[in-house]
């Protein structure tokens, strides 16, 4: 007989304190997991000497307004976006334009999937599997996968779509074949889980199945899309971040396994990125090569080529920028690696960081007379920016990177993944992809995802190729395989458009009044307080 124990996941009990290190949140983020886990506001309010948002529960706004924005109460949707150019036919309204950028590119898109997630094999009593539309996103409670047939070891395909056999998944449950068997059309390796759980097995009391392995912390599985490219990889990090939000689990505790049917070994050099999800070591499937395995809990994740998915494949609604799903994730990362904020400078100047490939393809060919005429004009024009020339290359460290980036008002660099640091930069900044080399949607919606201001390059009369460029393998002229030289002249205007416009942000501006402004001082003959004049 099948014997399997539920395990309830309490929360706390009394005599117990919350492990706070296990959430370590944002603090802004705090009222967001507070409206959403009532339970745990409740323990910090308890725990005031040992919980770091005190203050956040102690004040906790109304749900309706501490919200994320996919929460049924919610009124603080769509609270971020701005819609200022006209979407091009793709709504008919500006009500329509701006409800549709929040349903596809932001939080919207977590309140759509929320109420997609349906059971499929309902719970009889203890086991369960629930899924979105295509499967896409599921998770299940008390499920075993059969690793005996996989063959990990003997193959170097990561993607293998038939390594479960019939009944090699399954639970206690009461599964609907139908409905599974109907949502297979997004059949794909890094689109949907239909191919790891059509073979999923109904099990009753009659059956009997024991366990060489029990994993009982709170599992992610997740495919890869590439750990070698950042634009890639960190569509791989959004999307688990989004499935956290779907399954609102927060907790550093968690078990993230690498549903790699492969025997590769996994590396990559943003690698530091999973430690600001989990405090545990990262397990690769082949570990569980020949043994039955055992899950409490566990989430199939967002993957990250889906059809309309996060941010490959997503039909972005023009005229709109600025989400609040890529602004939490930003803050999310940057929080948990401990990336400090070290700006705005006091002495007024932009900090410019200049991205210079040293790869085969897109150098720019005149970098240092392009960056001596930008320091003579600076230092000529008051001295308003300083300009730092980096290589991202494997032998700086990704945390080393991300500090640079971070802490940089103006980024530059010609097209290429290393633009996808971006999503780090503060909410003040702006992206200036040199030439887009006629890939000009790509860096420019992952801007407008983040909400950093875009730029790139205006004259191509002014833009100068080593040659035509040709594709290494189809031989066809091609932008992105040569070289090119820029007008210093006409780099320098684009760089002072940036520059007035990050001094003219608000979000700047009131950084640099929060970490220059004198704090109050009291006139004892006056009984009051005041602010002394700030001296930038």
């Amino acid at each position: 007989m099948l014997i399997i124990i539920f395990l309830t996941f309490i929360l706390f009990t009394s005599g117990h304190s919350y492990n706070w290190s296990d959430l370590d949140i944002p603090v802004e983020h705090s009222i967001y997991f507070f409206t959403n886990n009532p339970s745990i506001h409740i323990q910090c309010l308890h725990d005031k000497d040992q919980c770091p948002y005190y203050e956040q529960a102690k004040n906790l706004p109304s749900s309706d307004i501490a919200c994320w924005g996919y929460e049924n109460n919610c009124k603080n949707n769509a609270s971020l976006i701005q819609c200022p150019d006209d979407s091009r036919g793709w709504t008919t309204s500006k009500e329509k334009q701006i409800y549709e950028f929040w349903r596809t590119a932001d939080f919207g898109y977590i309140s759509e999937k929320r109420n997609e997630l349906r059971e499929f094999c309902s719970p009889s009593p203890s086991s369960s599997l629930e899924c979105v539309d295509h499967l896409r996103f599921c998770r299940a409670k008390n499920i075993f996968i059969d690793f005996r047939h996989t063959q990990t070891s003997k193959h170097h395909d990561r993607y293998r779509e038939d390594i479960l056999k019939p009944g090699d998944i399954g639970g206690y449950c009461k599964l609907n074949h139908e409905d599974l068997r109907k949502n297979g059309d997004h059949k794909s390796p890094l689109q949907s889980w239909f191919s790891e759980l059509q073979v999923f097995k109904e099990i009753n009391e009659t059956d009997s199945f024991s366990c060489d392995l029990t994993i009982t912390k709170p599992t992610i599985m997740i495919k890869l899309d590439s750990g070698y490219n950042m634009y890639h990889h960190f569509c791989d990090f959004i999307n688990l971040y989004i499935s956290q939000h779907m399954n609102n689990t927060f907790t550093k505790d968690i078990q993230i396994i690498f549903w790699d049917t492969s025997n590769n070994d996994y590396w990559s050099f943003f690698s530091p990125t999973w430690n600001a999800f989990t405090s545990n070591r990262l397990i690769h499937i082949k570990e569980f090569e020949g043994k039955r395995v055992c899950f409490e809990n566990v989430i199939f994740s967002f993957l990250a080529r889906m059809f309309y998915g996060f941010y490959y494949n997503m039909p972005l609604i023009p005229g709109c920028s600025q989400t609040s799903l890529f602004r939490s994730f930003q803050q999310y990362i940057i929080h948990r690696l401990h990336i400090p904020q070290l700006g705005p400078l006091k002495s007024n100047q932009v900090r410019i960081t200049l991205l210079n490939r040293t790869t085969q393809f897109r150098q720019i060919l005149n970098v240092n007379e392009i960056v001596e005429h930008l320091r003579n004009v600076s230092t000529n024009g008051n001295n308003d920016y300083s300009i730092n020339v980096v290589d991202y290359n494997a032998h700086m460290p990704f945390i080393q990177q991300l500090n640079i980036t971070h802490n940089t008002d103006i980024f530059m660099g010609m097209h290429g993944a290393g633009l996808t640091h971006l999503l780090f930069l503060p909410d003040w900044a702006t992206i200036f992809e040199i030439h887009n080399c006629e890939d000009k949607d790509c860096y420019n919606d992952l801007a407008r995802l983040r909400g950093v201001k875009y730029f790139t390059w205006e004259n191509e009369g002014k833009a100068y190729p080593q040659d035509e460029g040709k594709h290494p393998t189809l031989g066809t002229p091609h932008k992105k395989f040569t070289n090119y030289a820029f007008d210093k002249y006409e780099f320098t205007r684009i760089v002072r458009k940036m520059v007035k416009y990050v001094k003219e942000h608000p979000a700047y501006r009131a950084a640099k009044r929060m970490k220059y402004s004198p704090p109050p001082t009291l006139d004892i003959q006056q009984q009051n307080t005041k602010t002394s004049k700030v001296e930038f």
